[in-house]
């Protein structure tokens, strides 16, 4: 009933992003059902024990859920199960009931707990969201332990690099009370154990699958990047909510130049001013990820892999262009609407759109940018690159529909474009040896000079071994 009076307040108050929701819930269909019977052998269903985790999955992440639940064949157990993992080990380091001299061995042995048949966790605090999952970690374990070797080897070793960086960070915090992260560098070093290193494993599972291509395990700093993006974006758009529990993960290097002591009095002091150029400055150092975002998604071939990949990098833009200039976000918990949040969804399909949706957000932030802000030149070219990312790699001038391409009469490049198609007809009028090859073009004359070449170096070869052994005299 609440949903039904809610749909009915949007269409009178947004009738546009009703029709948006509208369209997704008739039209948007998952890609997959892992319950069904075909689906079983590679999703786990007819097992108890990884219809429990498919359970922990849904009730973790709601978000996260959908899009993992459509990956192809065993990886979307295979990452269901990634996703578990870091999300225990998360909960034990989040949670500060628990005394550093109990919680540091249990961290740095994580990857082996993980393994061991059996082992659960019982001692969270009451008020820890997830502790559910840690008492029941034993079935976790279990499925964990059925995992092919190649997914089971990545997944524990990207476990044992993010329990060591949690725990250091972890220790900090326990011996010196409050911690803050002083440099950019050790904000992005800490965004890297808590996410590059999510990205550096997804990308080498989806290596090791064989769904994507081989060297792709190779492009760490480009999933690092992916990785960095989408966690900087989470802790720009919960400062608040990460203030007030005295979580302070923006690097003191941005804020404190401004004359503010701690986090806090960005709100409390009333200078809105100041802090939007806090603000500036932190999604100015997000957005550096973005084109790297932009070419990791280029190298991925797998659909259900990209939109896992695309679908949340399309929203950390929108939330980025949502949280700039906005002094509402010092207040309270802001997020980009469930009409918006569905239109990235059905256009987050390919790399063309995604690097369409970008630059649009990435517009939206320059005409947000104000020139007395030191962050404007910074915020300006950042853009700027993103804009010449799509055009590099996608030119404005060439519209795609479905009789094929078509070339916009207006821009100049167009203009350019004709007259060189005008120049390669003249030259192939004057002589028809001008014309391109085909693209199913083999070169066998070529490669008939090259066999031609390759018998007559044996044949003369042959023959002065022959030689030799005729008429030169052995010793």
């Amino acid at each position: 009933m609440g949903k039904l009076t809610s749909m009915l307040g949007l269409l009178l108050t947004h009738p546009l992003e009703f029709r948006t929701l509208l369209q997704f819930y008739l039209y948007h269909e998952t890609k997959r059902d892992i319950t069904a019977q075909q689906e079983h052998p590679t999703s786990g269903w007819d097992r108890a024990s990884m219809r429990r985790c498919w359970k922990f999955l849904d009730l973790t992440s709601r978000s996260f859920a959908a899009v993992i639940k459509e990956l192809e064949g065993d990886l979307a157990r295979t990452i269901c199960m990634y996703y578990l993992i870091m999300r225990g080990l998360d909960t034990i380091e989040d949670d500060m009931t628990i005394p550093d001299e109990k919680k540091q061995p249990i961290l740095r042995q994580f990857h082996e707990l993980t393994v061991t048949p059996g082992w659960n966790f019982t001692e969270n605090g009451p008020d820890e969201k997830d502790r559910h999952l840690l008492l029941e970690y034993h079935i976790i374990v279990e499925e964990v332990n059925r995992l092919a070797p190649q997914y089971k080897t990545v997944i524990l070793d990207i476990c044992q690099k993010m329990e060591n960086g949690m725990a250091d960070y972890a220790h900090k915090a326990a011996t010196n009370g409050t911690v803050y992260l002083e440099t950019i560098a050790d904000y992005d070093l800490y965004c890297h154990y808590v996410a590059g290193l999510v990205g550096e494993g997804l990308t080498r599972i989806w290596s090791a699958s064989g769904k994507e291509a081989s060297f792709l395990c190779d492009q760490l700093e480009l999933a690092n990047s992916m990785g960095l993006l989408l966690q900087k974006t989470n802790i720009i758009r919960d400062f608040r909510e990460d203030v007030e529990e005295r979580r302070f993960f923006w690097p003191r290097e941005i804020w404190a130049k401004y004359g503010f002591t701690e986090m806090k009095d960005m709100y409390e002091k009333g200078d809105i001013e100041h802090a939007t150029w806090i603000q500036s400055g932190m999604v100015l150092d997000a957005l550096r990820h973005a084109c790297d975002s932009l070419d990791y998604l280029h190298l991925l071939k797998n659909q259900s892999v990209f939109v896992f990949c695309a679908v949340p990098a399309s929203m950390a833009m929108a939330t980025l262009a949502l949280c700039f200039m906005n002094p509402e976000m010092f207040q309270r918990n802001i997020k980009i609407r469930k009409a918006e949040a569905a239109q990235l969804i059905m256009r987050s399909t390919n790399t063309r759109e995604v690097a369409l949706i970008f630059r649009e957000y990435a517009r939206v932030i320059h005409h947000k940018a104000k020139p007395h802000d030191p962050n404007f030149l910074k915020i300006s070219v950042m853009c700027c690159k993103i804009e010449q990312w799509c055009e590099q790699n996608f030119p404005s001038f060439v519209i795609l529909n479905e009789r094929g391409p078509t070339y916009d009469s207006a821009d100049k490049r167009t203009a350019i474009f004709r007259a060189e198609e005008k120049k390669v007809a003249e030259r192939l009028a004057a002589d028809p040896r001008n014309a391109p090859l085909p693209q199913d073009f083999f070169p066998w004359e070529l490669a008939a000079y090259v066999v031609g070449a390759m018998l007559l170096m044996l044949g003369l070869s042959a023959l002065i071994v022959w030689v030799m052994l005729k008429f030169i005299p052995q010793a």
